[in-house]
């Protein structure tokens, strides 16, 4: 089967191939992948910037499909089923931090964007009805990311004020639309002017430029302050999300692309009695109530573009231009 996989000697970094799946397990299914959506994961594993790197493994984490064969132990029912998959496995048994066995498809082991896939029957989930499949592909890792952020460790409230930063990418978007779904008020913060129109058009009730020296202080002007904020960036920007907050408010990190923070205001953290608090993906009950959350509120995610596979290059590079708004998404068999 073609699929697309890392090969860092070459200087894109990626390949086409033709590959054999591994026999499958008895308590396996075998999917044809209809669409798969890119993360940024995916293109830091192709810059070499990921944890145990393998050339030859086929990248990619996100992918919705139908079932083509199950194995001997897999209820034969879910044979054409239209699936999910979430890409996580092994989170282990406490669900307030991952174990370190957490695995999640697309490196070390194989991933989504290929032809068909293999996965253990219990990481798949009926498609969301109203979802296509280049939604359905869009959901799972953002989707969770997002989900467990804002609920389980931000403990989002319909009647709280959110900013979510860097509004564009995967998980932000995902943010901005389950927020504005519980009926929270959200704000945005991004260096595009595009952007932050989108995500007035969505429903946010205002946007900032993070680049703008004194955007903290005129969003407290505003807004009185934030009682959650949703960052993926970190580093040096800490101090403004800190003045963004409320006292007794919440900053919750799902990512450090700016690195560490240095020199951040201690002093206003504890006086405020704000909580930092760090997030990542999301346990299975996280998955399974994320998908009901999405069914129930029928929230579509938003698409940037659409690539096919042959073209796979041509979407890494878009990633990697950090211009997307919304999803990424490679049609493989439509």
């Amino acid at each position: 089967m073609k699929a697309i996989i890392l090969n860092r000697t070459l200087p894109e970094g990626i390949a086409s191939a033709d590959i054999i799946l591994p026999a499958m397990a008895s308590d396996e299914v075998k999917i044809q992948v209809k669409s798969a959506a890119l993360n940024h994961r995916d293109e830091w594993c192709r810059q070499g910037k990921y944890a145990n790197l393998q050339d030859g493994i086929v990248l990619g984490s996100d992918a919705a499909g139908i079932v083509v064969e199950v194995g001997n132990e897999v209820d034969a029912a879910w044979l054409g089923k239209e699936v999910i998959i979430n890409p996580a496995s092994d989170w282990g048994e406490n669900a307030n931090v991952q174990s370190k066995n957490l695995k999640i498809m697309g490196m070390p082991e194989h991933g989504t964007l290929a032809e068909y896939v293999q996965v253990k029957s219990d990481r798949i989930h009926p498609k969301p009805d109203h979802l296509n499949w280049d939604e359905a592909a869009a959901l799972p890792l953002g989707g969770v990311t997002a989900y467990r952020a804002l609920f389980r460790q931000g403990g989002l409230q319909k009647t709280d004020i959110i900013l979510v930063t860097g509004f564009g990418g995967g998980v932000a978007q995902f943010g901005v639309q389950f927020a504005l779904s519980l009926g929270a008020k959200v704000y945005v913060s991004s260096s595009s002017e595009e952007k932050i129109q989108k995500a007035l058009a969505l429903g946010c009730s205002g946007g900032f430029d993070y680049r703008e020296e004194n955007w903290a202080e005129k969003a407290v002007s505003e807004t009185g302050g934030f009682d959650l904020i949703l960052d993926s960036a970190m580093g040096d920007t800490l101090n403004n999300l800190i003045k963004a907050t409320k006292p007794g408010g919440r900053i919750v990190f799902y990512g450090a692309t700016r690195g560490n923070a240095t020199g951040f205001e201690s002093r206003r953290i504890f006086w405020n009695q704000i909580k930092l608090i760090g997030s990542t993906m999301g346990t299975d009950e996280d998955f399974g109530n994320m998908l009901n959350f999405v069914s129930e509120n029928k929230i579509s995610p938003v698409i940037d573009q659409f690539f096919t596979l042959d073209d796979t290059e041509k979407a890494f590079d878009r990633m990697k231009e950090g211009k997307q708004m919304g999803k990424i998404v490679i049609r493989i068999s439509q």
